[in-house]
């Protein structure tokens, strides 16, 4: 095979992703307007993901991140004893 063709075979994929991506935005924008996206902490994981958020809420700022603050499940807890 080509290096052309291994080249195109391995960037399409990519570009598609990134075509989609772009029309379900556009879609969004047209049907609910303009949207704000910023980091939001799960207190319940212990993560953060990047979503849409409210206007008049702020996103999650990781500086004000307090490791003791975070709820593990209970079974995570019962697993890292039994390790123990």
């Amino acid at each position: 095979m080509e290096p052309q063709l291994i080249a195109i075979a391995l960037i399409v994929p990519f570009i598609l992703v990134f075509i989609y991506a772009g029309i379900h935005e556009y879609r969004r924008y047209k049907s609910e307007g303009r949207a704000k996206y910023g980091l939001v902490y799960d207190e319940e994981t212990g993560t953060t993901h990047v979503t849409g958020i409210a206007e008049d809420d702020e996103g999650y700022d990781p500086s004000d991140f307090d490791p003791s603050g975070y709820n593990e499940p209970e079974e995570s807890n019962n697993a890292r004893d039994d390790r123990t």
